[in-house]
Parts: structure tokens; C-alpha cells; sequence
């Protein structure tokens, strides 16, 4: 059984930037603070390493903050998330349909996003149910524990043995391709984010399409 975990933003879909606006919502909401995210990167990063990053940024404790940021943040983001500008990208569908289709292949999730963030974003596409588990942002802050936690749920859930070094990681960002390689895994590096393919292939993805609408290239690097 070989296991391929997705990314979300920038890998599956654009949610039209209703992460970064629910982000800024919640702080302004709780500390009074516009525009709080300003100037802090946060592709391939975790919601909770943002959120943390955040709040140092303004000088603000992280005891009892980062829960209520958590908290804010969801209902903020079930709402920013029903906006026109969000896109799925090009070919997913197709491809979700092909790999569902193909024998000792199950569909999972590797994202930062905390699970219910991931599962209010990929639900307007109606995906989802491509999905029935992963790993995700609020199972552990570093992206790069996240790999074995998505085995482990995935063993459980099929009954079967799977070896983290056949795992394949779907994403759009050096951060995709480094959670997967310190374990051995494959990395397929889409350049639908805000990485170029070049510099996709520079940062060790095994390799690298500009999107997913050819899904020949996915299909022979499986």
C-alpha cells in the first residue's frame, strides 16, 4: 500500500486568500491589532507556528493566546472561505479521480492547516471525501514531524503496512519537499504556489510539473 498525502493551499486549491484574511480578523478581534500578519512568510508553514509567530511579533504571551486565536481564526475562515476569488487548481480533479481509482494507492493529506481549517477550505470544492485522513498543523507545530503521524493513522485505518520511505508527497514549497526527504520519502513538486519550478527542483524535489492538468507526468513518477 503506497500512501500520497496532498498539500492544500497552493497544492489543491487557492482559497482566494480567506486564510490570511481570517488570520488578521482574529487579531484584530482579540488584541485591537490590524493588518497583524504583515510581512510574516507563511508558505508551507504551519497555522500554529503562524499564529505563534504572530503574536511575538506584537509582544503578545502565547499562554491561553494561541488557543483563542485557534478558536477565532475557524469562525472567521468558514466565512472568508465563500468568496469568488477562490480556485481549484488546474487539473486536481482529474487527478484525485485517477489515483482513487488505482489499486494499493490511498489519498491522504500532509498540510500545515489545522484539521478543521483543511477540511473548511477543501469543503467548496467538495473534495473531502478524497481524503479520509492526514496530517495535519495541529497535530504538531514542525511540518516535519508530520510524516510519520499520517503513516500511523493510515496504518490503523487500512490495516495495512506501509513504509514511510514509498510514501509521496504532493506540494508546492521547499517545506513539502524537506518534510518528505528527511524521511526517505519522494516528493512530486507542483509549481501552482509561490515557487517557481526551478526553484522547486533547486530545493530536491524528486520532480516537478508546472501543474497537474498532464497527468501523465504524476502517473509515470508513481
Amino acid at each position: 500500500m503506497r500512501l500520497i498525502l496532498f498539500d492544500i493551499d497552493g497544492t489543491l486549491i487557492d482559497s482566494g486568500g480567506a486564510g490570511v484574511r481570517a488570520l488578521d480578523l482574529a487579531m484584530k478581534e482579540l488584541f485591537g491589532i490590524e493588518s497583524a500578519f504583515q510581512g510574516i512568510s507563511m508558505a508551507g508553514k504551519t497555522d500554529p507556528l503562524i499564529m505563534r509567530e504572530g503574536l511575538l511579533k506584537h509582544r503578545l504571551p502565547l499562554n491561553g493566546n494561541l488557543e483563542a486565536i485557534i478558536e477565532t481564526y475557524l469562525i472567521h475562515l468558514r466565512k472568508e472561505v465563500q468568496n469568488d476569488r477562490k480556485t481549484l487548481k488546474p487539473g486536481v480533479y482529474g487527478a484525485l479521480e485517477k489515483l482513487r481509482s488505482m489499486t494499493d494507492i490511498v489519498l491522504g493529506l500532509l498540510t500545515g492547516n489545522l484539521e478543521m481549517g483543511a477540511r473548511i477550505k477543501l469543503a467548496p470544492f467538495n473534495i473531502n471525501e478524497y481524503f479520509p485522513a492526514g496530517a495535519f498543523g495541529s497535530d504538531d507545530e514542525d511540518r516535519n514531524m508530520l510524516l510519520p503521524v499520517a503513516v500511523q493513522r493510515f496504518q490503523e485505518l487500512v490495516q495495512e503496512r506501509i513504509r514511510i520511505e514509498e510514501c509521496v508527497v504532493i506540494g508546492d514549497t521547499p517545506r513539502d519537499i524537506e518534510c518528505a526527504k528527511i524521511y526517505g520519502a519522494r516528493c512530486f513538486a507542483v509549481a501552482t504556489g509561490p515557487y517557481s519550478a526551478d526553484a522547486l527542483r533547486e530545493a530536491g524535489a524528486d520532480c516537478v510539473a508546472e501543474d497537474l492538468s498532464d497527468h501523465a507526468p504524476l502517473l509515470e513518477f508513481l
